[in-house]
This record gives C-alpha cells, sequence and structure tokens, in this order.
C-alpha cells in the first residue's frame, strides 16, 4: 500500500487503520490531527477509519513560541493548550471578571445561564466584556438541582448561542452543592441523545465516572473538594484511579482554595482544572490568576517529569567516595 503522508510516499505491507498508522510511525495520537483526503478524522473514529492505497494524509501538532510542541489536550475535537479553565461569576464587576480571565490564559470559560433583565434590557451583560469570539463559552447548570431543569437550561443555552459542548451539573442540596449522580446520569444520557457534548461535574467515584464516559460524556469533572470550600483536593485516590482509566479528558471541578491546591491536583495526572472562587474571592484577584495560571503549568510539569521515589531514610546527594 503507497500512501502520501505529510507530501512524502511512504510504503505499507497493508491496509490499516489511521489508529495502527499512527502507531507504526511512532506517533502519539493523542498530540495531533489527522486529515486523509482533505477531510479531517475525529480523533473517535481513529480506530475505525482505514486508509488505502493512495491516500493522502497529512498529520499536524500544534506548536508554541514557534517551534516547541505545545502540550495540548482535546474535547470534543478541540484543542486546547491552556489547562486552566476558569468561571466567570462572584468579580466585583465585569471589568474585574475579564481582566482575571486574561490574566489566568485560560480558553475555556463557563459561564451561566439566567434570565434577561427585562426592566432594564440594556444593562451590560458578560459578553460585551468577554468575547465568545475569543474563549470557548461553557453553558452550565450552576443552580439546578433536576435532571428536568438541567437539561431545559442547556436547551436555551444552544438556542441563544448555538454552544453544544456544555457542562452539566445536578446538584444535591443547597448546604454542600454535592453532584446528584442519579439526576446527574439521567440528564447526561437526555443531553447526549440530543446532541450535546457533556463535559460533566461529578463525584470523586471511579465507578460513577467510568459510567459517564461509557455514556458518552466528553469530559469527566469529579470535585476535588465541596463546590466554593477552597480546602483542595481532598481525595487524591480516586482522582488519580479517575485519570488513570479515562479515555476522556479529566478535569478537577471544585474545591481549590490557592496555587498549591491546583499544583497538586494537576500533579495527579487530570488533564486540567476549573475554579472560579479562589480566584474570584482572591484579595488580588489579577495576581491570584496569574498565579494559578503558573501553578498549573507547574503540576504538569511536575507530573511529566515524574517524581523521586519517597524514601524511609536519608539518601545524600553527595558522592561518599573521596571524603577527606
Amino acid at each position: 500500500m503507497k500512501l502520501v503522508i505529510n507530501g512524502e510516499e511512504r510504503n505499507f505491507s497493508a491496509t490499516m487503520t489511521v489508529e495502527a498508522l499512527l502507531g507504526e510511525l511512532g506517533v502519539d495520537s493523542r498530540k495531533v490531527a489527522v486529515e486523509r483526503n482533505l477531510e479531517i478524522v475525529p480523533k473517535s473514529a481513529y480506530a475505525q477509519v482505514a486508509v488505502d492505497d493512495g491516500d493522502k494524509l497529512e498529520i499536524v501538532a500544534f506548536i508554541g513560541g514557534g517551534s516547541q510542541a505545545a502540550d495540548s489536550f482535546t474535547v470534543a475535537g478541540k484543542v486546547f493548550n491552556s489547562r486552566l479553565l476558569v468561571g466567570t461569576g462572584k468579580y466585583k464587576d465585569f471589568e474585574e471578571t475579564a481582566a482575571a480571565i486574561e490574566a489566568s490564559g485560560a480558553e475555556i470559560v463557563t459561564v451561566a445561564v439566567r434570565r434577561v433583565n427585562l426592566s432594564d434590557p440594556t444593562k451590560p451583560m458578560l459578553v460585551d466584556y468577554v468575547s465568545p469570539k475569543k474563549y470557548t463559552f461553557l453553558p452550565n447548570t450552576a443552580g439546578c438541582y433536576t435532571a428536568d431543569d438541567s437539561v431545559r437550561t442547556l436547551r436555551l443555552a444552544r438556542e441563544a448561542g448555538g454552544w453544544n459542548l456544555v457542562k452539566l451539573e445536578v446538584l444535591g442540596d443547597q448546604t454542600t452543592l454535592y453532584p446528584n449522580m442519579p439526576e446527574t446520569l439521567k440528564a447526561a444520557e437526555a443531553l447526549i441523545k440530543d446532541g450535546f457534548e457533556v463535559m460533566v461535574y461529578c463525584s470523586d467515584d471511579p465507578i460513577q465516572a467510568k459510567m459517564l464516559e461509557d455514556m458518552g460524556c466528553v469530559a469527566i469533572m469529579p470535585l476535588g473538594s465541596l463546590i466554593g470550600s477552597g480546602l483542595g483536593v481532598q481525595n487524591p485516590v480516586n482522582i488519580r484511579l479517575i485519570a488513570e482509566q479515562s479515555r476522556v479528558p479529566v478535569i478537577v471541578d471544585a474545591g481549590v482554595g490557592t496555587a498549591s491546591d491546583a499544583t497538586v491536583a494537576m500533579e495527579l495526572g487530570v488533564d486540567g482544572v476549573l475554579m472560579n472562587t479562589a480566584i474570584a474571592e482572591a484579595k488580588d484577584p489579577i495576581r491570584m490568576a496569574r498565579a494559578m495560571k503558573h501553578a498549573v503549568i507547574a503540576g504538569r510539569e511536575a507530573y511529566l517529569a515524574g517524581r523521586m521515589p519517597k524514601k524511609k531514610y536519608a539518601d545524600p546527594s553527595s558522592p561518599l567516595g573521596g571524603l577527606i
């Protein structure tokens, strides 16, 4: 079989899938995009789409700074370079919201769906300060306590802005804002059938997370701790288990209080961290947004580097041989 890959002719012994081809080329399928005969092949279809004799393929990756490969992640076929996702609530005004988002470097921002103020329809709105052309808006169902309310809210959001990528959260009670998992599963199923790409806030239970992934959710978002608590990741073992088992992005959602919490979360191997209160309620939200940006990068780098093993006893860094 003869293929033209990135402008070069290559020969292969037999037909194969895109996934198998990437494996034979030694290319990490998670980090590239593939075009076959001028048509993009979705990542979800790599294992099904076959390449045939004479096919022309382009295999590309994003780069940063002109030469260095970007450490990106993909949600529902869209590539993002920032692993920090931020909310847009609790700021003193829209100017501060916009400034904090800019400082954070985030590309995805969550937005709540609320009724228009009919008494003053000219009152400024979030989109006047934070442009959906610059950022990926992620409509969420904050404040919804039933599957029906969540589905209805997101259908309205899609009508308002045309967004299919959404964040589902169905809360259990006002005291903990813990996810109601039976209602979450019910809502996720309905939304997926309706054509939505669902990123889902859930408990830190690996079994429930797997059920949501198998159902078709495009990202799993287990809580680090209670929403707005600032307690940090309370169950790192389960978060790590969810990250290791999942084929879709895992994003720690809720509970981050300061930069070290974000770093700890990223060191567990998750794909990103979503936060709002930790930035918005800091004494200096803009500076905290910058701190969180660096914390997420540091945690990711540390995870990729692989930490040293823990030991019971001291181990000198200087050699003992040749001592005077």
